[in-house]
């Protein structure tokens, strides 16, 4: 491994990646394989039809974020970080018990419940995720710890995807069994954590969520470099919240593709993501330069267009399977398109969250944190609300992700007029 991530395989970093990575495993495991017993088994809850089913659980398990990151933030400013951590990996043991009850009893409400304690137990580890890396890291190492967790994160996000989709229905004792393991592994991992000392001992915790998030939106807004790094984090998330919650049908309806299409085109993506992540670190030679930002939004603009021009056509006939597909000269284009959209993501990504670590004070950081996972939040939210606006008058997804791809230039424009430094062009020291 390069000199850039030296630092990988040491106690200082390695225990964190693993619980991080077995987390977001975990996570889309679970999601996955109820959303295929859902759509596929019949599952049903109160009465509801399928889609339904699936938009409440994305819902119940976003919720946590807006309800406890405020507190997550809290605790894990008064409290050592590694101990926080320790108890949240704990914590996701029972729930994947109570996950196993409801997969053996094939009830819904079990399972959606299960769900959102998940979604909690995000909520509560993201913040002492990238707020212990600045205290494990030395300066000159954080740009390539961010960028070798989002690698990660994107890599597990992909297989617990994949692993849920191919396990739930031809197996269920062995999907239990891998959501318990991967649990397991995460909590031993957990214990190898280097304490975190607490920033903020004397910090008081509240009961009152609703004025400590507002609370804590107002003071994340006070400092401009910390708003405009969140607001362009939550930027990133809303385009992924967009490309992949209508990856599945546009797969279908445009590219003509089976479910084995689709998979690919999500490898793709992810590993893409990954791979740029881990090249932004690399580019960076261990500083923090904000003008791959830029870079990252307008290679996003472009393999966008690309895709658009690729495939708005609607396909008409039998879907055609990964052989048939790939035979295709038009798939290279559209899967280069779908990797270089994954590639500048990484760009884009990884400076905005080393310059949200370094842009926090210390006894801010893990609130800082929080306060971008609302925001996050908060952007997926709209980006739900304004893909169903757009796909109701527009009635092409086709459509709908060339509007993406264009409003990347003002989110650009907007985010670089608060920080000059975004530009791509603009020389950094």
């Amino acid at each position: 491994m390069s000199s850039t991530f030296a630092f990988f395989a040491s106690r200082r970093f390695l225990p964190l990646f693993s619980t991080q990575f077995l987390g977001a495993f975990n996570d889309n495991l679970l999601k996955t394989a109820f959303l295929v017993w859902v759509s596929y088994a019949g599952l049903s809850f109160a009465g509801l039809p399928a889609e339904q089913i699936v938009n409440l659980a994305s819902g119940l398990f976003i919720l946590p974020f807006f309800l406890f990151s405020a507190t997550a933030g809290r605790l894990a400013e008064k409290i050592d970080k590694a101990r926080v951590a320790r108890w949240v990996k704990l914590s996701e043991l029972a729930i994947m018990l109570l996950a196993a009850l409801g997969f053996y009893q094939q009830h819904a409400g079990v399972l959606l419940l299960a769900l959102f304690l998940m979604g909690a137990h995000s909520t509560f580890f993201g913040p002492v995720k990238y707020a212990m890396l600045p205290q494990h890291l030395r300066p000159h190492e954080l740009i390539g710890g961010n960028g070798l967790i989002e690698m990660g994160t994107f890599i597990a996000i992909l297989l617990g995807q994949m692993a849920g989709g191919m396990l739930a229905l031809h197996s269920l004792p062995l999907t239990i069994a891998l959501l318990m393991l991967a649990a397991a592994l995460g909590w031993a991992s957990s214990r190898t954590i280097p304490p975190a000392p607490p920033s903020a001992p004397d910090l008081p915790l509240h009961l009152n969520l609703w004025r400590d998030t507002a609370d804590l939106l107002c003071q994340a807004r006070r400092t401009p470099a910390l708003w405009t790094a969140m607001l362009g984090i939550s930027w990133f998330w809303l385009l992924g919240a967009v490309y992949l919650t209508q990856l599945p049908t546009f797969t279908r309806l445009h590219l003509g593709g089976d479910p084995q299409v689709y998979t690919l085109i999500l490898a793709v993506f992810s590993v893409a993501i990954g791979l740029g992540s881990m090249l932004c670190a690399r580019l960076s030679h261990t500083q923090l330069r904000l003008g791959w930002v830029g870079v990252g939004l307008l290679g996003m603009t472009v393999a966008g267009l690309d895709l658009y021009a690729a495939s708005h056509a609607r396909h008409s006939g039998e879907l055609m399977g990964l052989a048939t597909y790939l035979a295709r000269p038009a798939a290279w284009r559209q899967l280069l398109d779908f990797a270089l959209l994954g590639g500048f993501g990484g760009l884009f990504t990884v400076p905005l969250y080393t310059w949200l670590q370094t842009a926090s004070p210390e006894d801010f950081r893990a609130q800082a944190i929080a306060a971008n996972n609302i925001v996050n939040g908060l952007f997926m939210v709209a980006a739900a609300a304004l893909s169903a606006v757009l796909l109701a008058w527009l009635d092409s997804i086709a459509l709908l992700f060339l509007c993406v791809a264009v409003c990347n230039l003002p989110a650009l424009w907007w985010l670089a007029r608060r920080e000059p430094m975004l530009w791509p062009w603009r020389r950094q020291g």
